[in-house]
């Protein structure tokens, strides 16, 4: 990559005041993310905190049996983590790159001491939190109750949003893992998508030709996770 992405790529980075970006930038690390890398198990002990710059991460909770669902994204908009600061230090879920590109991280306790400080990072981080909680509601109630199809466009969409473009690099098979949903499901439903003209899928490729036909297909789940998003943080999404 020619030029690195900058920390501000990042929204929440982006949203801080320049004293508090100058305290933590310093400590910042730039670490390239691959698709699949798995960045911490559940139960796990988490050491670092991760701000996405152009890649995204998918938050999943793992059966016994290995069967898996997606209970959140979390991309340029937002910070892989949560627990650290929250108290826990450890999660049940497993946090896995589902669009590789890059993310910078820092350690947990530099992120501990700014949030300490009781000031703009803490507000940031609670709106945030209280953001991703509502993704995470949204997303067990759409799973329960809406079609594959519908599950599909919602998950397009919030995908596309933490992207700089509308292409998506993803199988089919880690799809079908994220939604919880077996691959013949997701083969049908995007199959759907190309023929209406929405999409175009080739071999893992994902682009998305008509962003306004996609909103029109999902279900009311992404327009009201978009909504909470814009309304507790500081930064809008682009059109």
């Amino acid at each position: 990559m020619s030029t690195p992405p900058l920390p501000q790529q990042n929204h929440l980075l982006a949203a801080l005041s320049a004293e508090v970006q100058d305290r933590l930038l310093p400590h910042l690390e730039l670490v390239p993310m691959p698709l699949g890398k798995v960045l911490y198990e559940s139960g796990d002990t988490l050491r670092y905190v991760y701000f996405p710059t152009n890649s995204i991460v998918s938050l999943l909770y793992v059966m016994e049996s290995g069967a898996s669902a997606e209970i959140s994204v979390v991309g340029n908009d937002g910070i892989i983590g949560i627990s650290l600061f929250m108290g826990g230090d450890s999660t049940p879920s497993r946090g896995i790159v589902q669009s590789a590109g890059y993310a910078y991280r820092l350690l947990g306790q530099q992120l501990k001491n700014e949030f300490n400080r009781h000031g703009e990072l803490l507000v940031l981080m609670l709106r945030y939190t209280q953001a991703l909680i509502t993704q995470m509601a949204q997303t067990a109630v759409c799973n329960r109750h809406h079609s594959i199809d519908q599950q599909l466009c919602r998950w397009l969409l919030l995908s596309m949003d933490r992207l700089s473009d509308n292409q998506l690099t993803m199988t089919q098979e880690l799809i079908a893992n994220m939604l919880g949903v077996r691959r013949e499901g997701v083969t049908e439903a995007a199959g759907k998508l190309q023929k209406l003209g929405v999409i175009e899928y080739h071999r893992g490729h994902i682009k998305v030709l008509d962003r306004p036909k996609l909103e029109q297909l999902s279900c009311e789940c992404y327009a009201v996770v978009k909504r909470e998003t814009d309304r507790l943080l500081p930064y809008k999404y682009p059109h």
